[in-house]
């Protein structure tokens, strides 16, 4: 097959479109390819190993005098159950959805796909999530939890304060998901 050739065994137009007419394709393969040529997608992910990500929650400093850990599923739910028994705390989880595999936006916004979890008597949190590209998932996560908790933001990964890993640039490969 000649280089320039895509799955349907055709010509790949110079300008791939989400809807392209010659070859219908996925709209998260036609975006990859699209941030691929424009130089946003790096090559290669980075792997973590687990005990380097054990090591580092070991030597974060939290945040005293929390009431539970609330994890942000799918992707915070390892990352909030590694926070949880660090902290030797119970762990609640919300599930949201906004970003798709290749990590592009799946929906406009965050949507909220399970019931807020009941807090009881919990009055400050720690809400956890695996990444922080925009923050949208995890405003959306606390802007549906009640309004008097103190809710402190932790992420694995991400180029904020609160963030685990900060050295690492591009994506990244958890020890705890698959990758095909």
């Amino acid at each position: 097959m000649p280089r320039n050739w895509g799955p349907c065994q055709m010509p790949i137009p110079p300008r791939i479109t989400d809807n392209s007419e010659m070859c219908p394709l996925p709209a998260a393969f036609t975006r990859a390819v699209r941030r691929i040529r424009l130089g946003q997608i790096p090559t290669a992910m980075t792997p973590l190993a687990f005990k380097d990500i054990t090591d580092r929650l070991g030597r974060w400093p939290f945040p005293a005098r929390l009431d539970g850990v609330v994890g942000i599923a799918t992707g915070g739910v390892v990352p909030a159950a590694l926070v949880a028994r660090q902290l030797g705390l119970e762990l609640k989880v919300m599930a949201l959805n906004y970003r798709d595999d290749a990590n592009e936006p799946r929906f406009p916004e965050p949507k909220l796909l399970s019931a807020v979890p009941d807090l009881g008597a919990w009055r400050r949190i720690l809400l956890v999530d695996d990444v922080w590209v925009s923050g949208r998932s995890w405003h959306t996560a606390r802007a549906a939890l009640p309004p008097d908790i103190e809710v402190l933001p932790f992420v694995l990964k991400g180029q904020v304060d609160w963030a685990l890993i900060r050295d690492v640039d591009g994506c990244v490969q958890w020890p705890w998901r698959v990758y095909t």
